[in-house]
């Protein structure tokens, strides 16, 4: 079975933006997306290692009818171009359409653990909020928070707590490599 890192899109990958509400957002374009410095590289690094890179993202501003699929699909499509994943889940619902896919619950790790042959025990999840870190635990994920404003990082009790996806990535690597697999 494989092993993979499941990966929050936005405040992980790329950067957010805090609106006049003080809340962060995501990229409202795609010429708003921008990937977050030394991103590509850790990523790669993972790909090196044998890891599935997955990336599990809520966009409930569909649902909410602020932004588009059309928005949200472009913005991947950019972000795409900048690092390369095996595959980019999304849920589009809101809060209250109590679906399985919208974190925390677990249900896009566990859709995507099925479509690749995913050993969820052996894979991690690196994400900014406690919605992140609850979807993997709840997997089987081992869970990695970076990059947490201090109330995320009070409701939640991760693996490990970074300051950048680079610093995620050298936790993993340096604890967690796969086995590598010689063939005779």
């Amino acid at each position: 079975m494989k092993r993979a890192v499941f990966l929050d899109r936005d405040g992980v990958l790329n950067r957010t933006y805090v609106h006049e509400d003080g809340k962060t957002h995501p990229p409202a374009s795609s010429e708003e997306m921008e990937v977050l410095p030394g991103v590509s590289e850790a990523c790669q690094a993972l790909r090196e290692a044998g890891f599935l890179l997955i990336v599990v993202s809520n966009q409930p501003d569909v649902a909410r009818g602020t932004q588009s699929r059309t928005v949200v699909e472009a913005i991947n499509a950019k972000l795409r171009r900048h690092i390369t994943v095996d595959e980019i889940r999304v849920c589009y619902h809101d809060s209250q359409d109590q679906c399985a896919c919208r974190k925390p619950k677990p249900g896009l790790l566990l859709e995507a653990a099925g479509a690749w042959g995913i050993d969820i025990i052996g894979s991690f999840i690196i994400g900014d909020r406690a919605t992140d870190i609850e979807a993997g635990q709840k997997a089987g994920c081992k869970a990695v928070l970076i990059n947490a404003a201090p109330r995320e990082a009070k409701r939640c009790r991760p693996d490990f707590q970074a300051a950048s996806l680079s610093e995620a990535v050298e936790w993993i690597l340096s604890a967690h490599r796969p086995a590598i697999q010689v063939s005779q």
